[in-house]
Formats: structure tokens, sequence, C-alpha cells
């Protein structure tokens, strides 16, 4: 092993992206991603089966690329890690798949562990200083909504709270179809909103009225939010109006990110955690991560997100949380793990 860190190779397959990446202790070496979104473009979302398949046909170019990138050997790694869950079942038995048999032609060991808590791994491949401890993390994806208490990234995670329906991602991609825009809606309504007024239709907030945060605080809901654009759309096209399509846009995008930054915000403050990081693909929305700018500075809170590159699903995250397993002395995972596609986020490492 170097001196500096461990030589770690990460693969990532919980969804539409085919992600490895290498480090070299908390030190970024390659980054290379294939994604599949142009295939389930096509039928307005991911098709798990398109998916698994997209992943098998890309994983050895992807590796080949990443190591290229590197400039390393495969024998010069120290370890591998991958993806063991949460995710979609047949994506991540590919990554899975491909890991065991890395681990096993190289004899090198092998990490499994959990997507969520890789995203948060991603944070500490930031070359400008290093995350300090505890933070509360706020997770937000296509198939995840997610607040985290960060104690120690290797051993001590606890869910907050989490979506009970919709994960953020999912709503922008469901009301993206309401309004006629082509998938994946993030990109779509983000460009929309940035013409619209956010205060021209007041949408509602999930689980953030006062009845609710008793036993929702830190809870997500996302499927009323959903269903109030689509009702007030069709409310205008029956009445033969027209939709102010970018008003729809900046009002529901101002109703997510309001909702995502006042319960992460409360977290923070409840729980008395002064650092708030983001995380996963919907941090790539221009407001979500202009709001959060501003409700952090107001009270205090340092604010920490990632490259974007390193917030959508990628391998770097991975290897970077591999590598911390390592580095902490944790023994690596025995082949006898598989594919969970609801891996609690407390489960940092399968062994």
């Amino acid at each position: 092993m170097m001196p500096d860190g461990p030589l770690v190779l990460g693969i990532e397959t919980s969804c539409d992206e085919t992600g490895v990446g290498i480090v070299r202790g908390t030190d970024l070496l390659a980054n290379v991603i294939a994604s599949s979104m142009d295939e389930h473009a096509r039928y307005g979302g991911v098709v798990p089966e398109v998916a698994a398949r997209a992943h098998l046909e890309a994983m050895t170019p992807t590796i080949s690329a990443a190591v290229a990138e590197a400039g390393i050997r495969l024998d010069d790694l120290d370890a591998i890690a991958v993806t063991s869950g949460p995710g979609l079942a047949g994506a991540l038995m590919v990554g899975v798949g491909a890991a065991k048999a890395l681990a096993v032609a190289l004899d090198k060991p092998l990490y499994a562990v959990n997507h969520l808590v890789g995203h948060v791994g991603a944070d500490v491949l930031d070359d400008t200083e290093h995350l300090e401890y505890p933070t509360i993390a706020l997770l937000v994806s296509g198939g995840h909504t997610s607040l985290l208490l960060v104690r120690d990234l290797v051993s001590d995670v606890e869910l907050l709270g989490e979506t009970i329906d919709d994960a953020a991602g999912e709503a922008f991609d469901k009301v993206a179809r309401v309004l006629g825009l082509p998938y994946p809606g993030g990109p779509q309504i983000d460009r929309l909103a940035a013409e619209g007024d956010p205060k021209a239709i007041r949408f509602p907030r999930g689980l953030s009225q006062p009845k609710d945060m008793a036993a929702h605080r830190y809870d997500f809901s996302f499927s009323g939010l959903k269903t109030a654009v689509a009702r007030w759309v069709e409310k205008k096209q029956d009445a033969g109006e027209e939709v102010p399509v970018a008003d729809v846009a900046a009002s529901f995008r101002e109703a997510v990110a309001d909702v995502l930054l006042t319960k992460a915000i409360a977290a923070c403050t409840d729980l008395g955690v002064p650092r708030l990081l983001l995380g996963g693909g919907v941090v790539a929305n221009a407001r979500v991560r202009r709001l959060a700018e501003e409700r952090a500075s107001a009270v205090g809170i340092e604010l920490r997100i990632p490259p974007l590159e390193l917030c959508t699903d990628n391998g770097a995250m991975i290897a970077a949380l591999g590598s911390g397993l390592m580095m902490a002395g944790h023994a690596p995972s025995s082949l006898g793990f598989g594919a969970d596609s609801t891996l609690p986020v407390t489960d940092i490492q399968v062994r």
C-alpha cells in the first residue's frame, strides 16, 4: 500500500450510470461515467432491464478508460469497492459481479458499500479542506431523498428522515411529463424555470404543516405536490386557457427547494450541527444550490457541495468510501454479499 493512501477502484451501477473511479487515499485519479440515459429517454424513465444490459455492455470499456485516465495498471490496485445497494436490483448485480470477478482475478480485497453514504464520501475528494464531523447530509436524486446525520463517514451514519413517497427527482420527471417536456425532467424544468416567476403559483409544501412536523419533521413527500401541479395544469387546459409553463416550472421548483432546505436547515439547528453537505443529481438544480447558500448563510451554517460531476452517481465516490474504510482498518467484505436494492443507509459496508 502506498504511504499516501490505498489505490482503490470503485464501481457504481445503482441506476443508469456505469461509473468507475480510481482514488489514492483521498486524491481523485480518475472518474469515468457511461450513461444510458438516452436509451431510457424514449420510455420516459429508467427501465431496469435496459439499465442492466447497458451496464453489462459498458463495464469493461469504462474500467479500461478509468485505468488509462489514472495512468495505472489493474495489478497496482490495493482494493476494489462496489455499490451493493440501494438501487435497481438488476443493475446492482452487474456491478457486484464485475467487482467480484476483478477482486478474485487480481487477488485484491473487496469492499461492498452503501450508495447513499458514497454520496457523502464524494466530499472527501475535495482538495481544499477536509469534511468535519458531525455533518448533516441532504441527498437528493432520482430515486432517493434522504436527510442524514453523519458522525463518521465509515462508522456512524444515522437516517434522520427520507421521502415517504416520490423522491424529488421522480417528482421533477413526472411534472416535466405533465408539462410536455422530455426526460430527464430536472434539467428541462431548471431551464424553463429561469424564465418564470417562482411566486406565480403557491404550490403545497409536503409534510411542512405543524400537524405533520411532530411525526415527520425530517421526512419528505412530493407526491401531493406533483398531483397539485397536474390538477392546476388540467384546470387551465379544461378552461381553454394557455398554460404559463415557465411560471409552473418556477413555482414547482421553488416548492421543492423550499421544502428540502427548510428541513435540512431545521436538522442543523435542532441538532446543533453547523455544517450541511448536499449530494445527489438534483443538486445540479440551480435554485436548490442558490437557496441552500442563502439559507445556510443566514444562520451561520457551513455549506459544502462537491463538484457537480461528483454529485451525480459515480464510481469515484464509491472508491473514496472504500479507501476510507480501508484506511480506518475495516476488514474487507466476504465474497458472499449480494446486490441489496433496499440496503439501509446505516449499513455503510456490507461485510
